[in-house]
């Protein structure tokens, strides 16, 4: 237990309080309210007091934060004794210095927080009232002419949000969100493509598959395409049944003979998987995948390329835009170029994506491939019968006129 400290008391001596307008005479008949912010969560707003000091014919209020407050309290402490006249014992206790502003009502009724602001337009009206007294003929102009513009611009600014509020009301809030971002995408399309080399000799160069997956993390997919290669044909039938990765199956009941190319495929098979499955899901976090056995360096760069990071109710998130569903559209069709001998399927590739297929022919349009169809042939199948339409990477890479401008109306005569 400390100490009591006992402080020897001297002369007894009586300071005026001092306010900013002079002394106050009468300093007992001052009735003192002391607020504090309600708000002790935020750490910033905790820490904030205000002194309200009210007489019979004026108020006083001071506080520690905003244009009025005292910067001193921030460089030292301050402490107040009080003295106990029967045990002749002085108690310290911490203190702090406000600067007690006059408040007259009708007038200067200002928040401390909305000072600065409000001394400014009252300065401007003060300066407005003296044009208009004695101010010159030119002077006057120009002040007559302000005001005109600030009454334009509030009614221009009412009739804006009078129309969106309409446009809002009829079409709904998400949807208008979602064509600005389905606009914004389009034009992001391009800047998400895999790197390509347009002068490449060979078509396996155009999009190399070393910026698809670079050695490091091929080799970190050896024990995934393992697995991927193990799988008997119940588990093949069992994706098949679910419908969202039929790229994979058709690539791993097709898989070649040679061993070297096998293993490619299967790797490339497992990391087209988790594409696809990527593409599906509004956000991801650091669990994803790893009841599936995906190694740390594939879920980093999911992460980092196929993700944007966002801050919600204190978390960052990593969420999976519309223009990053695109991204998993170019990288995923140039995977299975590389997996199909520079062909692919793009009506699986859609289908398991989650996208419509207007927009995975875009994104082939934009990646230079060929488009085409496969010959009819009647069959009892319903698949052999279903209308695919296949990409192919052709050299010279194939270059789309985009159709920016509407067509003009025929004049009627």
């Amino acid at each position: 237990m400390a100490a009591a400290c006992t402080l020897v008391c001297c002369e007894e001596e009586r300071e005026e309080d001092k306010f900013s307008n002079g002394s106050v005479k009468n300093a007992d008949k001052l009735d003192f309210t002391f607020y504090k912010n309600t708000d002790e969560s935020n750490p910033r707003k905790k820490s904030r007091r205000m002194l309200v000091a009210e007489s019979g014919r004026l108020s006083y209020v001071g506080s520690n934060f905003g244009v009025g407050s005292l910067k001193c309290n921030n460089l030292c402490k301050y402490y107040v004794g009080v003295l106990n006249r029967q045990t002749m014992q002085m108690e310290v206790h911490s203190a702090q210095l406000f600067n007690m502003q006059p408040v007259i009502p009708g007038k200067s009724n200002i928040s401390t927080l909305d000072y600065s602001a409000c001394q400014e337009a009252v300065f401007k009206e003060s300066v407005d009232s003296l044009i208009e007294a004695f101010g010159t003929n030119k002077q006057k102009r120009a002040l007559t002419s302000r005001r005109l513009n600030q009454v334009g611009s509030e009614t221009l600014h009412q009739a804006v949000a009078k129309a969106a509020n309409s446009v809002i009301e009829q079409k709904g809030l998400e949807a208008l969100q979602q064509e600005v971002a389905d606009t914004e995408s389009q034009g992001d399309v391009a800047f998400n493509m895999p790197p390509c080399n347009a002068d490449a000799d060979k078509p396996e160069d155009v999009y190399q598959f070393d910026d698809l997956l670079d050695p490091v993390e091929y080799g970190a997919l050896q024990e995934a395409g393992d697995k991927m290669a193990s799988l008997t044909p119940a588990e093949l039938q069992k994706m098949r049944d679910d419908g969202r990765c039929m790229c994979v199956v058709k690539q791993l009941e097709t898989l070649p003979s040679d061993e070297d190319a096998r293993e490619k495929r299967t790797r490339c098979a497992f990391f087209l998987s988790l594409l696809l499955k990527v593409a599906r899901q509004k956000s991801i976090t650091r669990k994803f995948m790893q009841e599936e056995g995906c190694p740390r360096i594939i879920q980093s760069k999911l992460m980092k390329m196929f993700t944007v990071e966002t801050f919600n109710k204190g978390m960052v998130q990593n969420m999976v835009s519309t223009t990053m569903r695109a991204k998993v559209a170019a990288y995923s069709l140039a995977l299975l170029l590389h997996m199909g001998h520079m062909t692919a399927n793009l009506t699986l590739l859609h289908r398991d994506l989650g996208i419509t297929e207007a927009r995975m022919v875009e994104v082939a349009k934009m990646m230079g491939l060929t488009l085409s169809r496969p010959a009819r042939v009647k069959a009892d199948d319903s698949e052999l019968r279903d209308d695919h339409r296949l990409a192919s990477l052709v050299l010279p890479l194939v270059k789309y006129e985009q159709l920016t401008e509407r067509r003009k109306r025929k004049k009627m005569r």
